[in-house]
Order: C-alpha cells, then structure tokens, then sequence
C-alpha cells in the first residue's frame, strides 16, 4: 500500500508497510496513478500526451527498482514480526491522578473541571506510593517507567507529590527501575519553590494555556470567572526558561471558537516558547465549542497554513516544536508503539486519588472501565487483555488506512466516546490525524532541501 498527496509543491509517496517516505517529480507522481495495475505500454500511452515516452519509461524502472528493494508497494510485515508475535505486554506507565480538584475552571474540562464527575478529593500518600509499587511488581523486565502527575490541578496536592517522588526513588533502586517523572500544571500556583523542585525531579513538564489572551481567557478562567492568561504567562516563561527550553511543552486546546488556531501556536512562539501543542477539543456535538465534520476543511486548511509557517521560521532561525508535527523517519517508534499507540489500558493506566484503576484518565470515573485498584494490587486480566488486542490489525477502519502506523489506532477513548467501541476510531480525529502527518512529511521534505 501506498499513499502519496502534495502540499507545498512538493509531491510525496509513503509506503506504509516499510515506512520509506519520498519526495518525487511530477512524472513519478503520476506514473504511480497507473502503477502496478497496468503494463508499461499502457502507462505510456495513457500519460503519452503530458509526458515524453523515454522519459514515462525511465519513470517505471525507477519505481521498478525501489519495489525490488521492498521500498515502494512493499509488503506487511508487522504481523508475523517478532516483537508483536512474541509481545509480553507489562504495565510500563501511569498517570496519578494527585489531585481531583482544580483551581480554575475550563468550559470544555472533560474532567467536569476536575472533580471527575465525583467527589472532589485529594491522593494521600500511601495511597500514592501503593501506586508505586503496583507498577514496580507489574512492570515485568522493563526499566524505564513513566509517572504523570495529574489532575484537576497537582500543585493543589504537591506535598503529597513529593512524598511520592521521595518514595519512588528509594524503591525503584530495588527493582533496577528507572521512574521518569512527569508533571502537567495550569500554572496559577507556580512560584519559585515549585518552580525549582519541579525543575529538578521531574523528567518533563507539560504547561497549560490555550493561546491568545482573548482566546484563553473564554475557555479557561478562574472560580471567580477572571481570565488566566495575565496569572499563568509570566510563570510559564519562567518555568520554561529555567528548563533551558528543553523537557517541557505549553499545551493548548482550541474549539470551534478558534478554527484559525495556528494564531494561537504563533503567539505562543513569539512569546519564546520553544515546543507547543495546541490539539483539537474532542466534544459532542451538543457543545458549542465542539468541532464538527463541516469544521474539517477550515481546520485541514490551517494546518497546512501553520506547517508552511514552521518551515518559514526555521528557515529564518526561529525554529519551534509543534507536537503533532513531529516525526522520526530515521527511526520512529518500536514495532508495538506503532500497532498498539499510548497502550492506554494495558501499558499505561490512570489511578483515582482513592487507587481505582482506569485504563486512562479520559475513562476515569466510568465504572464500566474499572481495571482495579492497586490498595490490592489487583488488576481485571479480561479487561486489561481486551485494551492490548486493540491494534490497527483489530480495527476495521484502520486496515486500509495509510495512516495506521502512523497514529496507531487512533485515541481509544474518543472512539469510545462518539461510537461506543474502542476498536471503531473517532472519524473527525482521523481526518485530522492524517493531514497533521501530512503536514509533518512536507516539513520533513522541505527541510532536507537545505542539506
């Protein structure tokens, strides 16, 4: 299977199985309409009058020679690899929900602005370092372990946080684990203690804002209905300049309010941050903040208008991170990440601040997505096994998408959301998915151009 499309003057063909990508002239780009269905001599004849025959000719052995070398039409080979054949699939991450209570209030909080449809309440300790050691025993012979902090609002809980932290480092030497510690803030009770500590123990940082003051203040706003933007700005460039700017994101969220969302990325790098996401609101259509299928072709738009931006300004040396732009061609994920994604609800699973397991924090507090509860270090196999058997090659949407190696499926919890089944993937996502990646390969393209 192939997949090729151009943006930016640029004409690019993926071959999904091997992952080769390649940027091509506009006479290899139209052989391959007629490659492999038709001979030779009818690829000439049927493109004879926009192109010359020696040259059409030259066109197919050039392609002839890349499917000899399994770099064009090449065929699957995930399925019988031996990293899915043989997977042995162990708990490897989890996100701490420290804290289901929140300080500000965002109209499209999934989280039901942070009290997860339930009580407001805050982890303890022991709650947390149980945790801990769910994840140390059901983490088989991996060593690198992933924990978020997460909320509603952590910095309302951190000295429990730090208990945590404090904790996880005195076991994992046990184990011969090695935790990454992740924190996600609003920002509004950063300050310099926080500030230092978070800089020294945690792997990574993800800061949330939404953009333009405008645009942030209508969907994120204190209890008393003041807008964040003027509280959180100053704290997040200090934060991310304490970094180096490395190790952190500033992470958005735009809605129907904003479809000219890459204003929103763009102001965030004019203020001097380095690696932004701004990422589509996932909401039904009864909200009306939610995007819809008419949305899309505005939405498609502006993402190739924000990739043609990026390449500008690296061109110009002021370069930035956008998350959902970046792709490793040399390397990529392992075989596993690419068929099964976040592993949400069997390599990654979220904990209530009372220890219930979800499969992640979107499913948290729907009952039918109990997983279990580390108090008892217990953990439903039916369920967990159910979550790791849905790959692209159990998705009937996905089998004949190009772009399945790509994103992996798709978000389990959005599926679930709009079509009631982690195996049929949210189809607004998908569209997005797709020209996000498209817009990832174009400045791919155009950056190898410069070496």
């Amino acid at each position: 299977m192939i997949h090729k499309f151009s943006q930016g003057n640029t004409n690019i063909v993926v071959d999904v199985n091997s992952g080769a990508v390649h940027v091509v002239d506009q006479l290899v780009y139209d052989v391959l309409d007629y490659y492999p269905k038709n001979t030779k001599e009818t690829t000439i004849d049927l493109l004879k009058d926009k192109h010359n025959d020696g040259k059409i000719s030259e066109a197919i052995e050039e392609i002839d020679s890349l499917v000899s070398n399994g770099l064009l039409f090449s065929k699957e080979n995930y399925l019988q690899h031996e990293a899915f054949q043989n997977k042995d699939t162990v708990v490897k991450a989890l996100c701490l929900h420290i804290a289901h209570d929140c300080n500000i209030r965002c109209k499209y909080c999934f989280a039901s602005q942070g009290d997860f449809k339930g009580e407001r309440s805050l982890m303890t300790p022991e709650v947390g370092k149980k945790a801990l050691d769910f994840l140390l025993k059901n983490s088989g012979n991996r060593r690198n372990l992933e924990v978020d902090f997460f909320g509603g609002e952590p910095l309302m809980n951190f000295g429990v946080v730090k208990e945590i932290v404090d904790y996880g480092r005195q076991e994992e030497k046990k184990y011969g684990k090695n935790i990454r510690f992740t924190i996600t803030t609003n920002g509004v009770l950063l300050d310099k203690d926080t500030m230092d500590y978070i800089n020294e123990n945690m792997h990574n940082v993800v800061l949330s804002i939404d953009g333009r003051k405008k645009i942030n203040d209508y969907m994120r706003y204190t209890v008393n209905g003041g807008g964040t933007y003027d509280i959180i700005i100053p704290k997040l460039l200090e934060m991310a300049a304490l970094r180096n700017h490395e190790n952190y994101y500033v992470r958005g969220t735009f809605t129907s309010h904003n479809l000219d969302f890459a204003a929103d990325v763009l102001h965030l790098a004019d203020l001097g941050f380095k690696h932004i996401s701004v990422e589509p609101v996932v909401a039904t259509e009864d909200n009306d903040y939610a995007i819809k299928e008419e949305d899309l072709p505005q939405v498609l738009k502006e993402y190739e208008y924000l990739a043609d931006e990026c390449i500008k300004r690296h061109k110009a040396g002021k370069n930035f991170n956008f998350f959902h732009f970046m792709i490793d061609l040399n390397q990529g994920p392992c075989v596993i990440k690419r068929l099964l994604g976040c592993g949400a609800g069997a390599e990654y699973l979220a904990v209530t601040p009372e220890g219930e397991l979800y499969p992640c924090h979107q499913f948290v507090g729907d009952e039918n997505f109990k997983l279990g509860d580390v108090n008892d270090n217990c953990l439903d196999k039916s369920m967990y096994k159910e979550f790791s058997n849905a790959h692209v090659y159990n998705k009937e949407a996905c089998e004949n998408c190009w772009a399945k190696f790509y994103c992996s499926g798709g978000c389990h919890a959005n599926a679930y959301n709009f079509n009631k089944s982690i195996y049929h993937p949210y189809k607004v996502g998908c569209e997005m998915e797709k020209k996000r990646i498209e817009c990832a390969l174009t400045i791919q393209a155009k950056l190898m151009e410069e070496i």
